[in-house]
This record gives structure tokens, sequence and C-alpha cells, in this order.
């Protein structure tokens, strides 16, 4: 029975090091990102996580009114939550819907306006977009997310490799003793 390189026993040391040492340093990232990525999968499913789109009068783009109309409407209809202009985030037009949604940045509020008619069908909070902030660290700073996504990504590659070889280094540790 042949003995196995010593280089590549301590190979698969270091690099059992390096697997526990990043990944007791980034798994609480990882809880967080991946039970915020499951919920943001469903986000489309459940009203509770954001409002279904409705649907408005026509889809013919040439009969819907301008956005400053649009953005008159929905602040209009947030009057009473204390909102105004200065909280805009943006307006998402819906061609295969007929509607307009007005998304406000503060308080994750959204108001769906009919584009022709300017029938105000909806003004719901958006809990995706706070659960989103969470998922990618925004909800700190923008220098937190940019920071922690690529800590995540890099932790993650190192994690797959280093996995990867400390599935095959034994293996290939008894194929070389056999």
């Amino acid at each position: 029975m042949a003995k196995a390189p010593v280089k590549l026993v301590k190979s698969i040391r270091s690099y059992r090091q390096i697997h526990k040492t990043l990944g007791l340093f980034i798994v609480l990232f990882l809880i967080i990102s991946s039970i915020t990525g499951l919920i943001l999968g469903w986000k489309k499913n459940i009203d509770v996580l954001q409002p279904p789109t409705q649907s408005g009068e026509t889809l013919n783009i040439s009969e819907w009114h301008p956005v400053h109309r649009l953005a008159e409407v929905s602040l209009q209809a947030v009057d009473s939550l204390g909102l105004n202009a200065s909280n805009f985030d943006r307006i998402e037009y819906r061609p295969t819907k007929g509607i307009a949604k007005v998304i406000f940045d503060t308080g994750s509020w959204e108001v769906q306006v009919d584009a022709k008619t300017l029938e105000v069908y909806s003004v719901a909070k958006r809990n995706s977009d706070w659960i989103e902030q969470i998922h990618d660290g925004s909800i700190i700073s923008e220098l937190f997310k940019v920071i922690s996504m690529n800590v995540l990504g890099i932790g993650l590659l190192v994690l797959s490799i280093s996995g990867i070889w400390l599935w095959y280094g034994p293996r290939k540790i008894r194929k070389l003793k056999s």
C-alpha cells in the first residue's frame, strides 16, 4: 500500500481550515441572504409581500396620460400618509396591464393608477422592498451593500472551491494508497 503524498495531505488540512474559518465568518450573512432570498422568490405570489398588479382599462399606450398626471393623482392618493413629490422613487409602467405603479422611497408605499382613466386602484405597502434591502445589505448603507455582497460572492466562491477539494482530495488520497 502506497503512502499518500505529504503535500496533498497538508493541502487538504489547509483547505479545511480556510473552509471552516470563512464559513464561520460569513454564516450569518448567508443565513439572512438565503431566508430573504427565499421570501423574495415568492413576492409575486403572496399579496402581503407585494400588492397584486391590477389591470387597467386599455393597453393602448397612445391613450395613456403623461407621467406628470399619474404623479399628481398618486400624490393625492397618499396625501394622508404625509408623502410628497420628494418621496418618489420611480414610476413603473405595466404595458401588458394598462397601469402605472408609482413607488415611494419612504415607507415602501405603492400606488397603482389606471394609465387611461387615472383611477387609483390600489394604495398599499410593498413589504418586499424592505426585505430586499435586508437581503442586499442596503438597509444599512450603500457602502455596506457593496462590501457585503462582494464578501458573500467571493466567500461563496472560495467555499465552493474548497468544498470541492475537501470532497475530492480524500478520494484522491485513498486512490493513491490503494
